[in-house]
């Protein structure tokens, strides 16, 4: 029989805060993301949310608590935890004066894929992207969904077992993002890719996610979304949130 394999990602029991600031911005926090499952970090601005991927891709140092990427401790075992995660920032870092295609050589250098395995990597993603036609041209002639979707190409270069997307959708409109919320949950069923999304747009949560609910840095609900729902007896995250929060999240969601 062959061996359970581990978790693409374990956070126990965290908690941090920030120096001057009363209220913790995040307090006991436990999240578990099985190898391909989709989860959703849902919350209003202010959440933790931010936070919580600052700790997790080892921005800032852990305060109490432990987060592991496989097996890999982000503590311990940085650059191993780091080498199986990819992540997308809500803010662009793509060189603009760069084409596509040495973006990605780039990407590809700093993680060791030898010249004969980047550009077979980056031909795949390419495809997977519809962008081999684009490899060319240079970052800033690409529309903010090209953009995106070079970025996740980015992510996927080294073949990771975790990919990271913090508000990746910020600024994009509804097609374009909904097309790119669409192409993730594909990506993570095909390909058994474990994705950790944080959002504060409840448009971009299945029903089949499984959904960390957040608010001032608590954890209001977790569970599927479509279970979550039922428990509650409500007809959809919105109403879910209004009741499981301290903030009035209905007003904010009302936009979207």
């Amino acid at each position: 029989m062959s061996a359970t394999p581990p978790n693409a990602l374990d956070v126990i029991a965290l908690e941090y805060g920030y120096r001057g600031v009363e209220r913790a911005a995040l307090t006991d926090l436990n999240l578990t993301i099985p190898a391909g499952a989709f989860h959703a970090l849902l919350g209003p601005n202010g959440a933790g949310k931010t936070t919580l991927f600052s700790l997790i891709t080892g921005l800032s140092r852990l305060q109490r608590g432990a987060v592991r990427i496989g097996e890999a401790d982000i503590e311990r075992q940085r650059l191993q935890a780091l080498s199986h995660m990819g992540v997308v920032f809500q803010q662009p870092t793509l060189d603009l004066d760069l084409t596509v295609e040495q973006n990605l050589r780039y990407f590809a250098a700093l993680n060791g894929l030898g010249a004969k395995q980047a550009k077979r990597r980056i031909a795949e993603e390419l495809e997977r992207f519809d962008l081999s036609a684009r490899r060319g041209e240079r970052i800033r002639q690409l529309n903010g969904g090209h953009r995106r979707r070079v970025e996740i190409a980015r992510a996927l270069l080294h073949e990771p077992r975790l990919l990271l997307f913090d508000e990746a959708t910020v600024g994009l409109d509804v097609p374009t993002r909904q097309q790119l919320v669409d192409h993730v949950h594909r990506l993570s069923e095909e390909k058994r890719i474990a994705v950790l999304w944080t959002t504060h747009l409840i448009d971009e949560v299945y029903e089949t996610d499984t959904v960390t609910l957040l608010d001032k840095g608590h954890v209001v609900g977790q569970g599927t979304c479509r279970d979550l729902l039922q428990a509650r007896q409500a007809t959809d995250l919105k109403q879910l949130f209004g009741r499981l929060a301290a903030c009035d999240y209905a007003d904010q969601a009302v936009a979207l």
